[in-house]
């Protein structure tokens, strides 16, 4: 009689019980050896944004509560190994995007990635931004400026939101445009606008349910997010607040032993 199959032996795509791996009762809990069984099939067998069997399905094939399933999936999503797609189901996590920080068009940079860009316009109108954008941009009180919300997918994956205003001074007309490519691209062609510096702020959110519906994450998911003001020779042109999928992006910053404030900043910015 052959021996009973180990935990982590087998693979979780097979239905036939002498492949299929038990999970024992023992010191190791039972999440803990699905998970395991669960990692190595998204490390080495299914390739990138593949899908994960339901919980349901799982749950029958091992023998165990969804409750434990959900455990084991719970674990590997924060792990960055598996990721939950709203209303689609669960799939191995695609590698992450790897940015630094400096002022280059979203569309470029992903080409270069050889990414395919899309973007979303969400929203697009003219209106009176808040005090503290008008105090960014240089306005005068009840100026208006252009709102511009869009939604930037690399390979058809949403990637980011963007939301943030445009100063009309240099860009009279902005919303007429085409605003589906590189933003940076259109002010440089249309209005000979070439944004050269900027100060960032970078923070960790969660998502709420708007922008986790734009980017196909659960509310409460993980979020970079990027608010910039940036200029062109010295007037400001840019004030825009990014939201980037945590579990698909990520920053790499160059770091020396200068002291602030005794030299140049650093070149800051993101992908526009």
């Amino acid at each position: 009689m052959p021996d009973e199959a180990r935990p982590g032996t087998g693979s979780p795509d097979s239905d036939h019980p002498a492949t299929t791996p038990r999970l024992l009762d023992g010191p190791t809990p039972k999440h803990a050896q699905l998970r395991e069984i669960l990692r190595r099939l998204a490390e080495h067998e299914l390739p990138p944004g593949s899908p994960v069997p339901s919980e349901r399905e799982l749950a029958a094939r091992y023998g165990v509560s969804r409750l434990t399933v959900r455990e084991a999936i719970g674990q590997l999503v924060a792990d960055g190994l598996l990721t939950r797609a709203r209303g689609r189901g669960t799939f191995t996590a695609r590698p992450r995007v790897e940015a630094q920080l400096y002022l280059e068009s979203f569309t470029e940079d992903m080409r270069q990635r050889g990414m395919e860009p899309g973007t979303v316009v969400l929203a697009a109108e003219e209106r009176v931004p808040p005090p503290a954008t008008a105090h960014a941009l240089a306005l005068s009180p009840g100026e208006p400026a252009y709102w511009l919300e869009r939604l930037r997918t690399a390979d058809g994956t949403p990637i980011s939101v963007e939301r943030g205003w445009y100063g009309p001074r240099l860009l009279p007309g902005l919303l007429r445009h085409d605003l589906t490519g590189s933003l940076y691209g259109l002010l440089a062609q249309e209005y000979g606008v070439v944004l050269d510096s900027g100060r960032q702020t970078v923070w960790a959110e969660t998502a709420d349910p708007a922008t986790a519906r734009s980017l196909d994450v659960r509310p409460g998911s993980p979020l970079l997010a990027f608010r910039r003001v940036a200029s062109a020779h010295g007037e400001p042109v840019e004030d825009m607040t990014s939201w980037y999928r945590g579990d698909l992006y990520q920053v790499t910053m160059q770091l020396d032993r200068n002291v602030p404030g005794s030299g140049p900043h650093p070149a800051q910015g993101g992908s526009r």
